[in-house]
């Protein structure tokens, strides 16, 4: 510890703060009313500069990235290097913002328990370390998953073994998010009145089966006309996805004409503006199925139900899959590249027209 008062003039003890981390500020020589904060904690090895600086009045950034704070080949340093790898890649469109939030959600847990081991982490280190978050055993597999992609990509120039691979999972879902029922859909659409953003939202998952990290992008920019036919089409933002072409079929029309405020985007904040991350409408829309007494109902499971309906109305596996955006069926040896997406699509979703809203 510290001695503040000896060895550091100004040193004001540490904050704790609502995150739990530590701040240290500096009063201003001369100046006691005047308090700089230092960027890095006492342990970091320019913290002398940073103090001295503060006395000053002036603020210092850190100067070394991550990677380059961390002891070359340890498992800190790996992790530090593919989020970097992983950044380039987002910046570039070749990889998926979320990805990103995700991994460094779980390479922060890598390197609070390991982050100081050699990066040629043998394959019983590695259960091990999953073990540890065995009582959240999805999050336990996420990490393993995490770290096999990131020794996969560090092959063959930074290591030449993989110790994550074949490693075995802890979590047996039950199949996923629960796909809602046409009771769920009703009890919903009871709560939430026709024009609200509420049931918008749940129109829009029904009858396009898009995932929320297309629905907030979603808007009358991505309507067009085909064979007389209104349409919708959009890239979803899942890599490997096909591009989704379906009518818009007339309850969506009607939710998204009948919508009080009119934006880019069909769904709006409260403030009129598109929602500015999945995670920011899947916010609202748990609010919002809590309301209407749904509990364990997510968005997703509306994208399932809308296969289920489909499947209830004898649509083939082929024509749910044009709706749905894939490019193979994993229950299936048939590849559907070059089906005609759109006519199948087209016959899916009359399946629906006839349905009570």
């Amino acid at each position: 510890m510290i001695d503040v008062k000896l060895n550091f003039p100004g040193l004001l003890p540490p904050e704790k703060m609502a995150s739990g981390n530590l701040r240290y500020r500096v009063r201003v020589e001369g100046d006691k009313k005047k308090r700089i904060t230092l960027t890095v904690p006492p342990e970091h090895p320019e913290f002398h500069e940073h103090y001295h600086a503060a006395r000053r009045g002036i603020q210092l950034k850190p100067t070394q990235t991550p990677v380059q704070k961390s002891i070359r080949g340890s498992m800190a340093w790996l992790c530090y290097l593919h989020l970097e790898s992983l950044e380039k890649k987002v910046a570039a469109g070749n990889a998926s913002p979320l990805t990103l939030k995700k991994r460094r959600g779980l390479f922060k847990r890598v390197i609070e328990e390991c982050g100081d081991y050699r990066l040629e982490m043998p394959t019983h280190e590695v259960v091990k370390l999953r073990d540890k978050f065995q009582h959240t055993p999805a999050l336990a597999d996420d990490i393993v998953d995490a770290l096999s992609a990131m020794y996969k990509e560090a092959i063959p120039h930074i290591c030449t073994v993989n110790p994550a691979a074949g490693v075995g999972r802890i979590y047996r879902g039950k199949g996923g998010a629960v796909p809602w029922t046409v009771q769920d859909l009703r009890k919903y659409r009871e709560t939430h009145e026709k024009g609200s953003q509420a049931h918008l939202c749940l129109t829009l998952f029904t009858f396009t089966a898009c995932r929320i990290s297309d629905a907030v992008t979603l808007g009358r920019g991505n309507e067009f006309e085909k064979d007389g036919i209104l349409g919708l089409g959009w890239q979803p933002r899942k890599k490997g996805s096909a591009p989704v072409e379906i009518p818009l079929m007339p309850p969506l029309f009607e939710a998204t004409r009948a919508a009080k405020v009119q934006g880019a985007t069909y769904l709006l904040t409260k403030h009129g503006k598109p929602y500015a991350s999945p995670d920011a409408l899947g916010q609202h829309f748990r609010r919002w199925c809590r309301e209407a007494g749904l509990e364990n109902r997510s968005s997703h499971g509306i994208r399932k139900a809308a296969a289920h309906l489909l499947a209830q109305e004898g649509c083939t596996q082929y024509q749910i899959m044009t709706i749905h955006g894939h490019t193979s069926a994993k229950t299936s040896e048939v590849y559907t590249k070059g089906v005609e997406r759109w006519k199948l699509a087209k016959d899916a979703m009359s399946k629906l027209e006839a349905m009570d809203w």
